[in-house]
């Protein structure tokens, strides 16, 4: 028995050996497999990173354009403003300018009323010094029956009315 006690005892060992290594294979294998699957996941996901990075320079792109587009629309829009100021003063000053004329006109306009009320009151004067010299010298009035005076109409005076800042529509072409 003393000789079969070995034999097990190295079988037994040789078998532990075996199961051992047996055991080292399963787990060497599920480790593989973990390491590839692990690989494939790496790699998907090294996939989508890259994809992200595309996909973020093209959005920082378009954000740029939309940003320089941005920027030009806001020159654009002080420019307007500029220009529609100097549009808007311009009508103001044209708008006083034609206002003034309007004064000036008016003012021409009454001056030229007096000076005729001035006329016809002289002429009426000028008619009676020369029918008084007339009857001073008996003689015939030069203007019996031939003159007929027309009766002194008023002038309707035209007011020119103020047009308000604001109305009207100034063509500058």
């Amino acid at each position: 028995m003393a000789l079969s006690a070995p034999r097990t005892r190295a079988a037994a060992a040789l078998r532990m050996k075996q199961i051992a290594l047996d055991n080292q294979d399963h787990t060497i294998r599920r480790l593989r497999a973990q390491l590839a699957t692990e690989r494939r996941g790496l790699a998907a996901t090294k996939k989508e990173l890259e994809e992200t990075r595309v996909a973020l320079e093209a959005s920082h792109k378009v954000i740029a354009g939309l940003t320089e587009i941005g920027l030009s629309m806001s020159k654009k829009i002080e420019k307007m403003k500029v220009k529609k100021k100097l549009v808007r003063a311009n009508h103001v000053e044209c708008h006083q300018k034609f206002q003034a004329r309007i004064h000036e006109a008016e003012d021409s306009m009454q001056a030229q009323h007096l000076l005729i009320e001035a006329l016809v009151d002289e002429k009426d004067s000028l008619l009676q010094t020369i029918n008084g010299l007339q009857e001073a010298n008996n003689a015939p009035a030069p203007f019996d029956g031939d003159w007929e005076e027309e009766p002194e109409e008023e002038p309707e005076e035209e007011e020119i009315e103020d047009i308000p800042l604001g109305e009207g529509d100034i063509d500058n072409e």
